[in-house]
């Protein structure tokens, strides 16, 4: 009996090139072997079995020659002419309707110009590619001339005349059907889904594990229409991470109308800190000083990014406004070699706003 492929894409034998078109997409998305991995023995079957089927419907010559001869017909195992008449490849010259020449049937696997279904994968990306999946459910392919039937036909020297609108390179000549080197167009990868990702200065510095709840849209694979799904991605901050640094996750974005998915791309933002401020390496952190201080001494402690302690003391030497000093390896973690850079400490010196007398003469007598 051979494959019926109306009943493999599941429309009427007179089905328009749209509806082709239509059965093919929900079909082929829903026995994608990437969607079926825990059954692909089974899906890869399905799939190059729809493929196939498309590939015959959606070309005028294919699809007449399997309306009259059926699978065994169109693929050189069915009717030929014999050597009185006829055009070779298995069909009468001028087909349907060519003249001449009666017909036999052979028991081997046809001539050089039976048909030999395109691998399922060439189809599917050719499908998309060319077409974007459609506006509006197809409605955009209409005019393309079915596609070609993805193959065209025979030019008699082997290789192939058209490829309907001129969307695919016309093949290497020689070699006849089984030796066809399609050249199909790789689809461009659709922009990925960007959104900033803030976190805290205490966080890059220590590093932490981030989990966010992202809502993706996916194709239904019976009706092609999206539905939100919920998925929990898991970021491995690291220590010492900068404003900038992005983090891809391939393939978790929305489901596009071409079957692509988009990646997720989060970018690093880091939150504003109430003391600290980050230089690259290092940190800085300002410390008020009174003018007795200043003067005479201090000791202050500081609170760091983990928490700890850090004692910070000048019993030597007067301080003014601005001037800074250094604590080595006190400052931000660098996230390729884990070395730390310096924590620097400006120093902001408050004069008071006004003086007594007593305070005047006291300041005279001590500096003067």
């Amino acid at each position: 009996m051979g494959k019926d492929y109306y009943a493999i894409l599941g429309i009427s034998r007179d089905a328009d090139e749209d509806t082709i078109k239509k059965a093919y997409r929900k079909l082929a998305l829903k026995w994608h072997p990437d969607r079926n991995k825990d059954k692909s023995d089974v899906a890869n079957a399905k799939f190059q079995e729809i493929g196939e089927a498309y590939e015959v419907l959606s070309d005028k010559n294919k699809r007449a020659i399997f309306d009259q001869y059926g699978e065994e017909g169109l693929k050189g195992r069915g009717p030929v002419p014999d050597e009185a008449g006829g055009a070779a490849g298995g069909f009468p010259g001028g087909f349907p309707g060519g003249g001449g020449g009666t017909f036999h049937f052979t028991s081997g696997g046809g001539g050089a110009g039976g048909f030999h279904p395109s691998d399922a994968d060439d189809i599917f990306k050719h499908f998309f590619a060319s077409f974007g999946g459609g506006g509006g459910g197809m409605g955009g392919m209409g005019g393309m001339g079915g596609m070609g039937g993805m193959g065209g036909m025979d030019d008699g020297m082997g290789g192939f005349s058209s490829f309907g609108g001129g969307g695919m390179p016309r093949a290497g000549r020689g070699g006849g059907f089984g030796q066809q080197q399609r050249q199909y167009a790789t689809p461009e990868k659709p922009p990925a889904i960007k959104r900033p990702l803030p976190i805290s200065l205490e966080d890059l510095y220590k590093g932490v594990v981030k989990r966010l709840k992202v809502t993706r849209k996916l194709r239904d694979g019976s009706t092609g229409r999206p539905v939100s799904a919920d998925k929990i991605l898991t970021i491995n901050v690291k220590p010492g991470w900068k404003a900038g640094t992005k983090i891809k996750f391939e393939g978790e974005g929305d489901e596009l109308e071409n079957g692509q998915t988009q990646d997720i791309e989060f970018i690093v933002e880091e939150k504003p800190h109430a003391q600290y401020k980050r230089e690259g390496d290092n940190l800085r952190i300002t410390i008020q000083l009174t003018l007795v201080e200043a003067l005479t001494g201090f000791r202050k402690t500081i609170k760091t990014l983990d928490d700890r302690t850090l004692s910070v003391n000048n019993t030597k030497s007067v301080i003014h406004s601005g001037q800074e000093s250094r604590v080595a390896n006190e400052g931000m973690p660098n996230s390729k070699t884990g070395r730390k850079g310096d924590l620097i400490i400006t120093y902001d010196v408050k004069f008071p706003t006004s003086l007594t007398d007593e305070q005047k003469e006291g300041i005279k007598k001590l500096l003067g």
